[in-house]
């Protein structure tokens, strides 16, 4: 992974954008904690943040934007926390609708949404449908997200095809496999940015970001800048995928 500053301020974006980003939205609750403030205030910081960078990556001409906005190992924080973060995507879902429709602004939930309280279910429901005809850019907030229990979705899934006749095990190949994980139909992206200075997946993408390139910044997500998201755009366009060649 790179530093914030391995590219040099005031960049310029090249016309190699990609056109998948997805983003580990870390370092709320340190930026709250660093100023005095409750962990939910970093939280409602850090969703101001996605909607800036939500535009930003729309106005770019980006047509994927996946954020990383609560995992299932979420629950094992405190009671009180979970239930504000929750509350926070029912707020988000209601209050941004009108919003990220009129923008174009396409919205898919990745992870086991029926796992969720029925109002925090329900608003986000109504988001996807209200936002279904959006074609600027599609955003994917994976919410109640585990790469490794999509993993083992997609393995059951295809296993009971198997089993019932309608699928040969030799028909198998990392394509169709793809094609049943929560992100079937899209490109993998091409760049994971992850705010907070970690050095690391956290469960998150884990098929589909194989061959995605890393870039890390020790800036925490309330304080993530557009200006920040194009460094990190010009720091991609300046390298070489290989996939492993």
């Amino acid at each position: 992974m790179q530093p914030n500053d391995s590219a040099a301020g005031g960049a310029t974006i090249t016309s190699r954008l990609p056109r998948h980003v997805a983003i580990i939205m870390d370092g709320n609750r340190r930026w709250a904690q660093q100023r005095h403030l409750p962990k939910i205030e970093g939280h409602r910081r850090g969703a101001k943040t996605l909607r800036t960078i939500c535009r930003a990556a729309r106005d770019l001409g980006i047509e994927f934007l996946t954020a990383y906005a609560f995992s299932r190992e979420n629950w094992m924080r405190e009671h009180s926390e979970v239930n504000l973060l929750l509350d926070l995507c029912r707020y988000f879902a209601r209050g941004e609708l009108a919003a990220l429709r009129d923008e174009g602004v396409r919205v898919r939930v990745l992870g086991q949404v029926s796992a969720l309280p029925g109002p925090t279910r329900r608003a986000l429901e109504e988001l996807v449908a209200g936002t279904a005809s959006g074609r600027a850019l599609t955003l994917n907030l994976a919410i109640n997200y585990s790469a490794r229990a999509e993993i083992c979705d997609a393995v059951r899934h295809l296993a009971t095809e198997i089993a019932a006749g309608r699928l040969a095990p030799t028909a198998i190949d990392e394509a169709l496999v793809a094609e049943h994980l929560t992100t079937g139909g899209m490109p993998d992206p091409e760049l994971l940015i992850r705010t907070g200075g970690e050095l690391r997946l956290s469960n998150f993408l884990l098929f589909q970001a194989a061959y995605t390139e890393l870039w890390s910044t020790p800036i925490c997500w309330p304080d993530f800048t557009v200006d920040d998201f194009r460094r990190a755009l010009a720091e991609y366009a300046t390298r070489s995928r290989r996939f492993g060649t």
